[in-house]
């Protein structure tokens, strides 16, 4: 009985020990494929625009196995920096470099965490958690929404619409009212004078809206939309290929400007693709052509605010964690880009009264403490860009 008690308690114990063995390795194997999120995936559209997991090379190297190639650590400075590698005289990333055609691969504003998600990511085949799985639209759905786009007008073409609209029913009743008046005390041959009142008072009215809406908007260009020196598709490249708005305007989490890319951001991907669905060869033609005279391309500039106003895109982007979308609209729909709203000083002041402030967890506002006690203690319930001064003339008119 001793012996068979005693088999029969290591035998429950192994059960144990196997049982715990075979849960940590299903949470360990789930962690280690599937642990990555949403925000993954979305780091990782950028670098889509390049690389491939499995599908061969692209304009770089297929990154399918890149971990087993390189070291982590080196893989981390690589992409944060690649240039500054290539500069300290790295012998991998020279040779990097000099494989794929001297295409230099700008830097990106990625953590080391997020660096290391991204590697998992790639070592997973490109997969994420089910519940952390971006839905992807179907060939259906998308061609839905496309009907429904071109029935329905974009909001800058909309207003421009209305704008020329206002402008033609002006000049209408501009004359119809010099009509009236050379009638009323000229010709004199309509004997109803209240016609020649309700035209009158008609068309001053109307005519003093019109009037009072283009002086409020004088300096303003809301619905710009110029013609560029190429035809660049935002839809195509934002839309379709999912470039990060970051990834060309690299400059806007950093600079009081977002930039224009230089030529040589554009030769990341054209030095491989040379001919587009919608333009085949001749508009890529003329980016090749301007960085191998290594001339500028001279983009217009659409978004434009006075010389007086002082616009700060780090500030924004950075500290105030505003998406690109908030300003510019929905860039990923747009052919050719045109100034959604119209940037006018009522318009950034109702966006500083009503924009909530990433208050917590925020190094800029750390120097806030007043606001932190209040925040902690229920006195304020939110903390929005008024609070911090927003309304204040001398923040953008110093």
């Amino acid at each position: 009985m001793i012996i068979s008690a005693s088999a029969v308690k290591n035998h429950l114990k192994c059960k144990r020990f196997l049982l715990l063995s075979g849960l940590f390795t299903f949470l360990l194997f789930t962690q280690l494929s599937f642990g990555q999120t949403a925000e993954t995936e979305a780091n990782f559209a950028v670098c889509k625009a390049c690389h491939t997991i499995g599908g061969g090379k692209l304009v770089g190297p297929d990154l399918q196995g890149v971990t087993e190639r390189r070291s982590e650590a080196w893989i981390i400075k690589f992409v944060q920096n690649s240039q500054a590698l290539i500069e300290a005289g790295d012998q991998e990333a020279i040779q990097v470099f000099e494989e794929n055609s001297k295409i230099p691969m700008p830097p990106n504003n990625l953590t080391d965490d997020q660096i290391k998600d991204i590697l998992l990511y790639i070592e997973s085949g490109g997969k994420v958690a089910a519940s952390e799985v971006v839905v992807v639209e179907t060939d259906e759905t998308v061609a839905s929404q496309e009907t429904v786009q071109a029935e329905t007008p974009s909001k800058s073409v909309s207003g421009r619409k209305d704008i020329r609209n206002m402008q033609i029913t002006f000049f209408v009743l501009l004359v119809l009212m010099l009509i009236s008046l050379f009638d009323l005390f000229v010709t004199k041959r309509l004997k109803a004078k209240w016609i020649h009142y309700i035209i009158i008072l008609t068309a001053l009215y109307i005519g003093g809206e019109v009037i009072f809406v283009e002086a409020t908007s004088l300096g303003r260009q809301q619905y710009y939309q110029p013609d560029q020196p190429v035809w660049f598709s935002h839809k195509v490249h934002a839309g379709q290929n999912q470039i990060d708005c970051m990834y060309c305007h690299f400059t806007a989490d950093k600079s009081m400007h977002a930039g224009i890319p230089p030529v040589a951001v554009c030769m990341n991907c054209h030095n491989q693709v040379k001919s587009g669905k919608n333009t085949g060869e001749s508009e890529i033609a003329k980016v090749t052509e301007a960085y191998n005279n290594r001339k500028p391309i001279e983009w217009i500039k659409v978004h434009n605010l006075p010389d007086h106003v002082y616009f700060n895109h780090a500030q924004h982007v950075e500290v105030g964690k505003v998406d690109c979308e908030e300003c510019h609209g929905v860039v990923e729909e747009m052919d050719e880009i045109a100034q959604v709203e119209d940037l006018s000083m009522g318009w950034c002041i109702d966006c500083h009264r009503t924009k909530e402030v990433q208050f917590v967890n925020n190094k800029f506002y750390e120097q806030y403490s007043k606001m932190h006690e209040k925040l902690i203690s229920g006195e304020m319930k939110k903390v929005t860009v008024a609070d911090m001064g927003g309304e204040d003339c001398q923040r953008c008119h110093y």
